[in-house]
């Protein structure tokens, strides 16, 4: 009689599923806990705000004023968030903002009304990322080399259509959009876009197709092409879809600021691939949150916010950012590790 084989145990003498989870299971309590500590960061900086200028930080203007300066990065960070995950980077963010930005602005565009100036400014948006995921995808180029030059170039030719000038905006029911008066429930029209942007964004990452390809090309691209993917056009999709959130993002700063200005969105690839950091993607690629990068554009919003209201040099704001960081770093390192 043939005795009953008994299922495989491990070193610890249970079956390997005996009172535990397959490790990929473990990844959406990862994710909760550092989303739940990334709210905590932030509720501790709206404790410190509301104790160190309780007046003025807790004031309903300052607060919707925090929420509309964050919108603006945070569109760009959204779209940043993807090319990161993809395991790419996008250095001229910052730049395709100030060129999309200007390029609406012209006196020959801004004839054309609101249309003229938000197609513009997402054609432009565009037309950049188009030419960076040519140079990466089917050019073969590095992509912080390819958007470094993007970086040069697109400051180059802001520059160069404005000659040094700002371009004061003199559409109306462009500066309305600003205006109190615009508010819906008392949230301003950009917060409005930016939920918008960050909800469809969390939707193409989470629940479509496109989100699994992007997330398995920044694990491991050969095995994506294996897999029938087709790595190059998901990279230029990817640059594309970066593009498009620095026109819209430099259509809300035209909104925000009545103007266009070659020095729009200084430091803006910085300030997003922070977010996207210490949010929890991966520099290495194969993972991506939206609701993390969100959660990190709110931080350094807040943080900035509470610099200012407490005249803080801003030098030292950019060593808290950098030690912030630094820190991130350290912590996924660890997290990898462990995992």
């Amino acid at each position: 009689m043939t005795q009953p084989v008994s299922p495989p145990r491990d070193a610890t003498g249970e079956p390997p599923t005996a009172g535990r989870l397959p490790a990929w299971r473990g990844l959406p309590a990862r994710a909760d806990v550092r989303t739940l500590s990334l709210l905590g960061v932030l509720a501790a900086l709206v404790v410190i705000g509301g104790v160190t200028r309780p007046d003025e930080f807790l004031d309903t203007r300052n607060l919707q004023l925090v929420l509309t300066q964050a919108s603006v990065i945070g569109v760009v960070t959204v779209g940043m968030t993807f090319v990161i995950t993809a395991g790419g980077i996008d250095l001229s963010v910052g730049a395709i903002v100030a060129l999309a930005s200007v390029w609406a602005t012209t006196v020959a565009t801004q004839e054309y009304g609101f249309a003229g100036i938000l197609f513009t400014a997402m054609v432009v948006g565009l037309g950049c990322g188009l030419v960076n995921g040519l140079l990466v995808a089917y050019g073969g180029m590095v992509p912080f080399i390819a958007t470094l030059a993007m970086l040069a170039s697109a400051r180059g030719l802001a520059l160069q259509i404005t000659d040094g000038r700002t371009q004061v905006v003199t559409v109306d029911s462009v500066l309305k959009l600003g205006e109190r008066d615009s508010y819906v429930l008392g949230i301003p029209p950009l917060v409005l876009v930016f939920a918008l942007v960050t909800v469809a964004g969390w939707l193409l990452l989470n629940r479509a197709t496109f989100g699994r390809r992007t997330v398995a090309v920044g694990g491991n691209a050969e095995a994506a092409r294996l897999a029938g993917i087709d790595v190059r056009r998901q990279r230029l999709y990817l640059y594309l879809l970066s593009g498009l959130c620095c026109g819209i993002a430099a259509f809300l700063l035209i909104v925000l600021s009545g103007s266009g200005q070659n020095t729009n969105g200084n430091l803006y690839e910085l300030d997003a691939i922070a977010a996207a950091i210490i949010g929890g993607t991966l520099l290495s690629g194969g993972r991506g949150t939206i609701t993390g990068s969100v959660l990190g554009v709110l931080i350094f919003t807040t943080i900035t916010n509470i610099f200012a209201l407490n005249n803080l040099q801003s030098d030292v704001q950019q060593i808290a950012k950098g030690a912030i960081i630094v820190a991130a770093v350290l912590v996924q390192r660890r997290t990898a590790r462990t995992s």
